[in-house]
């Protein structure tokens, strides 16, 4: 059973998210509520992977990837965000983000990209 750290500022979708993992099988091992919280987290619990909304306070989603990839280079991070723009993904992806889940999240898609990382 992978473990999985869920990281977005907003309560609602860490709750949505955390739901569609448990039922898929998932441990969350912990929640995030900005960048700079997820590297702690991600140095403190370990993961197997880390989701990561790209627009947060205090530090966005894509720096936070390029944090934990320089800390773990073998992390595995999957992006989420309700702008499915294509320079986003494409900054995400150069970060070492894995995947990219756009929002409003369909449980079927974050179980798939979730399983392929994993």
């Amino acid at each position: 059973m992978a473990r999985v750290l869920i990281t977005d500022d907003a309560a609602f979708m860490r709750m949505m998210l955390k739901d569609i993992l448990i039922k898929g099988g998932y441990d969350v091992v912990g929640e995030a509520i900005n960048g700079a919280d997820a590297i702690e987290k991600y140095k403190e619990l370990k993961p197997d992977l880390v989701t990561l909304d790209i627009t947060m306070p205090e530090m966005d989603g894509i720096s936070a990837c390029q944090g934990i990839m320089d800390y773990d280079p073998n992390a595995k991070c999957v992006m989420c965000s309700a702008m499915g723009q294509q320079a986003m993904v494409l900054s995400a992806i150069k970060a070492g983000a894995k995947d990219f889940i756009v929002k409003p999240f369909k449980a079927e898609r974050v179980i798939e990209a979730i399983g392929k990382v994993v």
